[in-house]
């Protein structure tokens, strides 16, 4: 039986959204040596395709657009008009509406649609109609009444130019325009406020030659706190020997103490195998979220939160999805809350005990029910425990994979804060309990790890010091230590301001008061804290930058000594006093 010859696709088509354009196609003639064996009636057939012809092929657009999806109309509709994600929300903003990026992102990805006035918002920011948005049948894509340019904000109008397309118009001396470089869409949904826009705006006014109090970010060195001394002379002792590449998990001397460390704080089944050693904590819950996450897959994430967990999981493609801690109830996590929100995509959950920003510590009775509600759903267990050894009040911490030997947990800690010496980047991550279900996530760890090679090695150096050395930090987190009493005074002097309240922080040095939105007409807190600063060049981050997703918060970092508090919170007071905003 005769077959007929194969008909490649060669060359590079070039296409819009509904039609293909100037595609090659070439006939090869395989196993077709012979003419005679080819029947007569595809000769003029093979005749005719035997060289290359330039075809055009337009594609019945009605029939096409049948099978679209709500997420590929809403995807089509964002490209026409030049949106990307974060543009949607932005352009929300600027309406007064609220769009979240989590939500966006879910319906790009086709994971929900939206309500009807949900969608009609979308529609009209994206300048379609709304049934056609929703994919009725028989809709057809309306001819644009409004220009790309036109519906978009003023800061996104700038349109790329391709450098390959000989139309783009030329400049005086004949030269094409610059090629755009723009970020890549898997930052669409990235944030990291705490290094935000409203920091942005306050190095331009330091640029200007205006002094700033910074009371944004956890990093005691500006505020007199200094690396105690045994630390930098053991690391001044080690440097020589630092200059090669480490084991990729770590020096031996460094894992040795933090196993050590982690056996004393009853960590199940922890061996030398299970410590890696990082640039900080934040690189080793980017390097799990890579390993672990793919698309859609799901991580219960507390809100608020410490956003770089949100923005790592969302950065490997997977989907935050934030459990409420709740402030009536001294910042615990709602565990009916996060039972609700397990679905069969969730894999893990993430706890941040001691929490920034509330400055919460979790009891034992609450980790068991974490631990209870993992067990249940089979869920790993993430715990970022930065600051468990800044802890006030004669209080325990308690680290959670102590209780739960049988699941698989990672525990994360450093010595960023417990010894005051941020700049190092020395963290740590211990994988505990129950490994055998997590061999395959332990290779890709191991991939990951192999890969940036090592941590830097002066740092580790110094781990085994500083852990068992003289712990400078508990002078700081008693009575009449610095930590301790900036934490007393702070937490009166807000709760003294008309309009804030807070609950105290048991750990940490942070707190997150709440402010009366009613009694000053806050429907922005990004814009609260922008004018803050520029009224009173203080810098605090709104409640937005760690994923609350109400304008009540903000949070202050009490490191600064108690007379620059004592100014700041003045400031503030007055700040208050008259604020409303517009």
């Amino acid at each position: 039986m005769f077959k007929p010859p194969t008909v490649k696709l060669i060359g590079r088509a070039s296409y819009s959204s509904n039609k293909i354009e100037h595609c090659r196609l070439r006939v090869q003639f395989d196993n077709y040596a012979n003419f005679a064996e080819i029947e007569h009636r595809w000769c003029y057939t093979l005749i005719k395709l035997n060289t290359e012809l330039n075809i055009r092929l337009v594609l019945n657009k009605e029939e096409a657009m049948d099978q679209n999806t709500f997420a590929a109309r809403l995807a089509a509709a964002m490209d026409s008009a030049g949106f990307k994600q974060a543009d949607l929300v932005h352009a929300a903003e600027q309406r007064g509406e609220k769009l979240g990026r989590s939500q966006i992102s879910q319906y790009v990805a086709g994971k929900s649609t939206p309500r009807r006035e949900v969608l009609e918002l979308l529609a009209s920011l994206l300048a379609v109609e709304p049934d056609w948005l929703e994919g009725e049948p028989g809709q057809t894509e309306p001819s644009a009444t409004t220009s790309p340019a036109q519906s978009q904000p003023a800061s996104f109008q700038q349109q790329d130019s391709n450098p390959l397309d000989s139309s783009n118009p030329t400049d005086n001396q004949g030269s094409k325009p610059m090629r755009q470089f723009k970020k890549s869409s898997k930052l669409d949904n990235v944030l990291y406020d705490v290094r935000g826009p409203v920091v942005d705006e306050a190095t331009r006014l330091e640029s200007q030659g205006m002094r700033i109090l910074k009371l944004n970010i956890g990093n005691p060195a500006p505020f007199g706190f200094r690396t105690p001394d045994e630390v930098v002379q053991d690391m001044r002792h080690q440097l020589p020997d630092c200059e090669g590449y480490s084991d990729s998990k770590g020096l031996f001397s460094a894992r040795k103490a933090i196993m050590q460390y982690s056996q004393i704080k009853g960590l199940p089944n922890v061996d030398m195998d299970s410590i890696y050693t990082g640039n900080g904590v934040s690189e080793l819950i980017n390097l799990c979220m890579q390993a672990l996450l793919d698309t859609g897959d799901e991580i219960l994430i507390p809100s608020p939160d410490y956003p770089l967990w949100t923005a790592c999981a969302t950065l490997a493609g997977g989907t935050p999805v934030h459990y409420v801690c709740d402030e009536q109830a001294e910042w615990y996590p709602d565990i009916d809350d996060i039972e609700r929100k397990i679905t069969p995509r969730t894999k893990a959950i993430v706890i941040i005990n001691p929490n920034n920003p509330t400055g919460s510590l979790y009891p034992r009775e609450v980790l068991q029910q974490i631990v209870d509600v993992a067990r249940k759903h089979q869920l790993m267990i993430f715990s970022d425990e930065i600051y468990d050894r800044l802890v006030m009040d004669d209080l325990e911490h308690v680290s959670i994979a102590s209780m739960a030997p049988d699941l698989f947990c990672i525990t994360f800690s450093g010595l960023s804060k417990s010894h005051m010496i941020a700049g190092y980047r020395i963290g740590w991550m211990v994988l505990s309990g129950n490994k055998h279900c997590a061999e395959d996530f332990i290779l890709g760890l191991n991939m990951l790890s192999n890969m940036r090679l090592c941590s830097n090695v002066p740092a580790q150096s110094i781990v085994q010091t500083a852990l068992w050395g003289h712990q400078s930090v508990r002078n700081y987190v008693v009575p009449g230590g610095r930590v301790y009493e900036q934490r007393e005074y702070v937490y009166k002097a807000l709760n003294d301001i008309p309009g804030i309240t807070a609950v105290k922080p048991k750990a940490a040095f942070y707190i997150f008061p709440k402010i009366d939105v009613k009694k000053f007409n806050i429907t922005n807190d990004e814009q609260f804290a922008l004018d803050l600063l520029h009224e009173k060049k203080i810098l605090l981050v709104p409640g937005k930058g760690f994923n609350w997703d109400k304008p009540d918060h903000f949070r202050v970092v009490y490191l600064p000594r108690i007379e620059v508090l004592s100014e700041a919170m003045g400031q503030l007071g007055d700040f208050l006093s008259h604020y409303r905003q517009a």
